[in-house]
């Protein structure tokens, strides 16, 4: 399901800057995990990924986003807190979001991995990083309700 890049030519692999965006919120790490894991709470939390229900489609998810239409693939369910996804642009090119919970103290830590790709500016990666934490603080005033 997901991939390293690797430059033929050189061999050397290729990483992008990142960024991790990180809320703390007062729930265990299992209620936090089985919300934010089903792609159906998706639009309630996750706008910068759509705002309307995900769509199942064979073994991805489809939305509408503000991107155009996107297949979305989850990792499997996991006892671990992974919530990696996959988002198939309408280009076709995919990216990769790492998103974990973590146990932190008697709550949790949802911890979002960013990654400036190439052609995206500073300014791009800035409002991206906005609009993740806005997607977090989300998820935690609801799970916080």
């Amino acid at each position: 399901m997901f991939k390293t890049v690797v430059r033929p030519s050189k061999g050397i692999l290729v990483t992008y800057p990142s960024k991790q965006i990180s809320v703390s919120i007062n729930r265990t790490v299992s209620d936090v995990y089985e919300f934010a894991a089903n792609p159906e709470n998706m639009n309630l939390w996750a706008q910068g990924l759509s705002r309307a229900k995900l769509v199942k489609s064979g073994d991805s998810w489809e939305a509408e986003s503000p991107m155009g239409n996107v297949k979305i693939r989850f990792a499997p369910r996991n006892n671990f807190g992974v919530l990696d996804h996959d988002v198939t642009l309408p280009s076709g090119a995919v990216n990769h979001n790492p998103l974990r919970v973590v146990r932190n103290g008697e709550g949790s830590e949802v911890v979002f991995t960013l990654y400036r790709l190439p052609k995206v500016s500073e300014a791009d990666f800035e409002k991206d990083q906005s609009a993740v934490l806005k997607d977090l603080k989300a998820l935690k005033s609801i799970l916080e309700k």
